[in-house]
């Protein structure tokens, strides 16, 4: 892909590839452009997005069902001024495209390139870092007021040139209960307020819940066929009227009558205070800027409901919009193996990288088993089955297994239902949404001690999301709830055994944290011992007795155990290193820590996550609580800053948990000058030397 100039031009191979839109380096841009060559510019914008995320992955169906939407959006509104705030914003691809940042696509997802949610450092057109659904109402009715609070509001009236404010949210989003408690807030809004109701009929894969089936009876009812005729052939009527009050009022009757049948209690958005136009063809272009022009200058809160089809524009991608939400790298091939490019033909299939199997594969495979094996086992995802490996389950035991939507915090409270009738609940969530629940893990399960269990995927590093989804802080977290039992997997076969651990766990909240990553085959060949609660694991057998001397004790609490194992072999004949799989961060292994303490041996404790309120925080307070020095620990996890998107490698080693920076950290502890400060200029830990400590001598 070509990169942008310094003045803004695209240079590289891929000039002119894009016409149009290689000379759209702002809105205004954009603007100059007749309606008529709108559609042209959307073929081009969707053919840039399925390039590039073919080639590196990233989110591909979310991006091609809002391509004209998004054309029409910045070809009504400026939002130089005006206000455009994203839901979930993993659909922001094409409003990046046509916000001047054309020449950062061709690094997606990377540091050097364009992330793949609204990322404000990148252009001012980005207002919040946005990864979680169901914010953008709120941040949009926040916005809106804080604008007429500084008097630089719209108001036909008073200020016509004032800030219009648009959210843009989907569907699945909208079920989500901060979504309504925002809706319940812009009805009573007395000022313009537009929310872009995007109705694909999918959040990653099919919405769940009431609400979906409200969308669903309205797409398929006759009346709504009706309305959208009459409504239809108002327009063609009024070319130069005003469409949106004309449609309105001219189709009213018959919107009226619809909503109030017996197929459907009452217009659900016009409960809120909210006037409700639609649907209308979130792919027509000239028909989305003709309602457009007239919402922009609507004087009260307004929903405009908009078909689109996610994946629009590929068949494959229409066809699996699930499989195809957030697929890696892929290509199309024909018959007989060879790359294509797209489509073109039949008998052409798409295929998706894959660099091995994942922990979220195997999780699948585990649930399955353990559910198989014990009856009173139920599952539920949010909106998650694809993403959580439960989709299997969903199918095979409908009425064990759940996907509540996006409704993290409904999820949380439904399980502890369950957990009270007697069944034994697992819910399987990404650890970045697990935040969204945290009321209920404290008040619903663990303040009534009741066991449900969290298999938290996506936790740490997640590479190319970045910090919207980094799962950096569930430990800290869930270990302030008394009776928690926290554990971490490193391979398939020690989640394996978290997973049965967690089934006899009866008292509390409980989980199992395991990454975004492929699984390590480094121990299959050993048997894994089941879990103990509060042991500990030794990986390096020959440290394992308690005479054994060494010159590090490494804790690693998770998949970073495999990366000191392998540091540990490349210091071999240099350092004794002896590794430890911690298993627990609640409780901590205190045996473990008194025997190295007492031995005066150096201990680092490493993590894929925050190293505030972590597992190392979790060990120094075992060791203080136990009466024992905490001089001779350091501990080493995710900074106190944000990392930002890359590859999971990249961020690995940007935060020094890959083997070399592990071995580096290593011999640092090992000579008493590792220091757990950070030089963020270099972004790498800071050695510095540490007053000497007098350590008792070894055996």
């Amino acid at each position: 892909m070509a990169e942008r100039g310094s003045k803004g031009k695209i240079v590289g191979a891929s000039k002119g590839a894009f016409p149009l839109l290689e000379k759209i380096l702002g809105p205004a841009d954009l603007r100059k452009l007749p309606v008529e060559q709108l559609p042209a510019l959307a073929a081009e914008i969707r053919r840039a997005i399925h390039d590039q995320v073919s080639k590196v992955g990233g989110h591909l169906a979310p991006n091609l069902g809002v391509v004209e939407l998004t054309v029409a959006l910045h070809y009504v509104f400026d939002f130089s001024q005006d206000r455009l705030l994203f839901d979930v914003g993993h659909q922001c691809y094409p409003h990046k495209l046509l916000t001047g940042r054309l020449g950062m696509l061709s690094n997606l997802r990377t540091r050097e390139g364009m992330s793949g949610f609204p990322e404000p450092a990148e252009s001012p057109y980005d207002l919040f870092r946005v990864g979680h659904a169901g914010t953008g109402i709120s941040t949009a009715v926040g916005m809106a007021r804080g604008d007429t609070l500084n008097k630089e509001g719209f108001d036909p009236q008073t200020n016509p040139d004032g800030r219009r404010v648009v959210t843009l949210i989907g569907d699945a989003s909208i079920v989500n209960g901060v979504a309504m408690e925002g809706l319940n807030g812009a009805g009573v809004l007395k000022r313009q307020f537009l929310v872009v109701l995007n109705d694909n009929g999918m959040s990653i894969s099919h919405p769940q819940g009431a609400l979906a089936h409200y969308f669903d009876r309205f797409r398929l009812s006759q009346s709504y066929g009706q309305f959208k005729k009459q409504a239809k052939e108002t327009l063609k009527k009024l070319p130069g009227g005003s469409v949106l009050k004309e449609a309105y009022h001219a189709a009213g009757e018959a919107a009226k009558s619809w909503f109030h049948t017996d197929k459907i209690e009452g217009g659900w958005f016009e409960h809120f205070g909210l006037m409700t136009i639609g649907p209308i063809d979130g792919h027509d272009i000239p028909t989305l800027v003709s309602f457009l022009r007239e919402a922009r200058d609507c004087d009260r809160p307004m929903v405009l409901h908009v078909k689109t089809v996610k994946g629009k524009g590929y068949e494959f991608a229409e066809k699996d919009s699930s499989r195809f939400h957030s697929p890696g790298a892929f290509k199309v091939v024909n018959p007989d193996g060879e790359n294509v490019g797209e489509l073109q033909q039949e008998g052409c299939r798409v295929e998706i990288k894959s660099e091995g199997r994942s922990f979220t594969a195997a999780i699948g495979d585990i649930m399955l088993e353990q559910m198989e094996r014990d009856p009173r086992i139920v599952a539920a995802t949010a909106a998650m089955p694809d993403g959580t490996g439960l989709t299997r389950a969903l199918t095979k035991y409908p009425d064990r297994a759940f996907d509540t939507g996006i409704c993290e915090s409904h999820a949380f409270d439904m399980m502890a239902g369950l957990a009270k009738t007697g069944w034994k609940p697992f819910f399987a969530v990404y650890s970045t949404f697990l935040q969204r629940a945290f009321d209920q893990a404290f008040q619903e399960a663990a303040l009534q001690g009741l066991p449900v269990r969290l298999l938290l995927d996506r936790a740490g590093l997640v590479g190319g999301d970045g910090a919207v989804h980094h799962g950096f802080c569930d430990v800290a977290l869930l270990r302030t709830l008394p009776g928690a039992v926290l554990t971490a997997a490193i391979d398939e076969p020690s989640l394996r055994a978290a997973v049965e651990f967690l089934r006899t766990c009866e008292k509390s909240v409980s989980a199992v944290r395991y990454p975004r990553d492929v699984v390590s085959e480094r121990f299959s060949s050993r048997p894994c011992p089941p879990f103990e609660l509060g042991k500990a694991r030794c990986l390096t057998p020959e440290f394992a007795g308690a005479d054994a001397d060494m010159d590090v004790a490494v804790l690693a609490f998770g998949t970073p155990a495999i990366n000191a194992c392998e540091a540990a072999e490349q210091l071999n004949g240099v350092l004794r290193v002896g590794v430890w799989d911690a298993r627990f961060a609640k409780p901590v292994d205190v045996s473990l820590v008194t025997s190295l303490v007492e031995r005066g041996i150096p201990i680092l404790t490493i993590e894929d996550h925050s190293i505030v309120g972590g597992f190392g925080s979790a060990v120094l307070e075992a060791a203080h609580e136990a009466g024992l020095s905490q001089a001779v620990i350091v501990r080493h996890g995710l900074p106190d800053r944000w990392v930002l998107q890359d590859s999971r490698a990249r961020q690995l080693a940007e935060v020094e948990l890959d083997t070399p920076g592990i071995v580096r950290l290593v011999a640092a502890v090992a000579n008493g000058s590792a220091s757990e400060g950070r030089d963020e200029s270099r972004m790498r830990v800071r050695v510095t030397p540490r007053a000497t400590q007098h350590k008792p001598a070894r055996r």
